[in-house]
């Protein structure tokens, strides 16, 4: 499926689940989810750390909602539940698709601004490079006896003057490759939108207004 479809089907699937309350709906959807996740092959080590997430925050909900209030079992099961829908969903929409295939559906399919892609996908890949910059600055305060702890202030000061000069390194690349704003461009790698995206689309939740619909209130 497009990335483009995808995002704004979990969106739109997460959005939904907020404002129901049936948890049989919630597990359908977590099953669902990791039937797609089993298909197109996601490592098991990363199924199982979607299980693993949101057991801590369940848990909590379950003893604090439990002990302390008075709602009903079912008002439980649907918050826990909705905690799993919302990993699982989510899941489908990053696990299966990369950064950069997002930004550049996002940017040929849903008309994202090509400022905002390409300067979101550079800070992105800046990632390691800022990593690499604080070992590097913290190598060089002990060298003089000085310890950076990740709450010094001194430390995230050297690193936004580096980032501020990696900024002009990165918008002098832009330019010199010929990215101009605001003209329409052309791509090495062209994302289609296939036209039974659409209807997988709809039919996904045309199948969960069925679904909720079917379920009785509490």
């Amino acid at each position: 499926m497009n990335p483009s479809i995808k995002m704004l089907l979990a969106l739109l699937i997460a959005v939904e689940v907020s404002f129901t309350q049936s948890w049989s709906v919630n597990l359908i959807l977590v099953l669902g989810s990791l039937i797609w996740l089993i298909a197109v092959k996601v490592a098991p080590r990363k199924i199982g750390l979607l299980f693993l997430v949101p057991i801590l925050p369940a848990i909590a909900i379950t003893i604090s909602m439990y002990l302390w209030t008075d709602q009903s079992v079912h008002f439980i099961l649907v918050l826990v539940t909705r905690i799993f829908a919302y990993v699982f969903v989510g899941s489908v929409a990053t696990l299966t698709t990369t950064l950069q295939e997002l930004i550049l559906s996002l940017e040929q399919n849903a008309k994202l601004p090509s400022k905002f892609a390409y300067g979101f996908l550079g800070a992105f890949n800046l990632i390691p490079k800022i990593i690499n910059e604080v070992a590097i600055i913290r190598s060089a305060g002990r060298m003089r006896n000085q310890t950076m702890h990740f709450w010094s202030p001194s430390l995230y000061f050297k690193a936004i003057l580096a980032s501020l000069n990696w900024s002009e390194n990165l918008a002098e690349a832009m330019t010199s490759h010929g990215f101009v704003e605001d003209v329409r461009r052309t791509h090495y790698r062209i994302i289609h939108v296939p036209h039974h995206n659409y209807y997988e689309f709809g039919a996904i939740l045309v199948v969960l207004q069925l679904l909720l619909f079917a379920t009785p209130l509490p």
